[in-house]
């Protein structure tokens, strides 16, 4: 028998537990969804992890973001640039993101509120929502705040990290790059060189 699991309905008497684990899957398939192009959104995906990894913000438990969290700021920046090729949506990436007025949250589509009673983000109604430095919310019910881990510190350092991409991605755009001058873009940040005490 074939499951949909795309279907509010697998969700009715689950434990919070089960809900989490279907989650993935479902906000996997309803982000391939919501996207205009899903091979510019892969390509681009693919770019933009590659790069949180060499500069060293690719890391949910270390309060940076992991895979569903990069996959959800490349969809909303594919969305709103619908005909943009990866080189531009890397480019349009920094762009926003430096500009986003966090803790605005990114959403694919608006937050619904189902009918199982399942709790989803919502600050209005939940203090600890509130608090939420860089909300990332998930597409699919019961919607959540992906990113819940980032602190003050590291969306400091995301930040500072977008707005370094974006100077780099508008001088490659300024001289019509070749691709050693997009190494730039990729440099592995230098930890170790950075700091002069760790705590381990």
């Amino acid at each position: 028998m074939d499951l949909d699991i795309s279907q509010d309905s697998i969700l009715q008497n689950t434990d919070e537990q089960t809900v989490r684990s279907l989650n993935g899957c479902r906000v996997t398939d309803q982000i391939l969804r919501l996207v205009p192009n899903i091979q510019n959104f892969r390509t681009t995906l693919r770019c933009m992890r590659f790069w949180a990894k060499r500069r060293g913000v690719y890391s949910n438990v270390a309060g940076f973001l992991g895979g569903i969290n990069w996959a959800l700021l490349v969809a909303r920046i594919c969305q709103l640039y619908p005909n943009a090729l990866p080189n531009m949506l890397v480019s349009r990436f920094f762009r926003v993101y430096t500009q986003w007025r966090w803790p605005n949250p990114v959403m694919l589509c608006p937050i619904e509120e189902g009918s199982f009673g399942l709790q989803v983000w919502d600050p209005r109604k939940y203090p600890k929502d509130r608090y939420h430095l860089m909300p990332i919310i998930t597409p699919a019910y019961p919607s959540m705040n992906s990113s819940y881990n980032v602190s003050s510190s590291t969306l400091r350092i995301m930040t500072d990290e977008f707005q370094r991409g974006g100077e780099i991605c508008e001088c490659l755009q300024a001289m019509e790059a070749s691709k050693a001058d997009w190494d730039t873009l990729f440099e592995a940040y230098a930890f170790f060189d950075a700091y002069k005490n760790y705590l381990q």
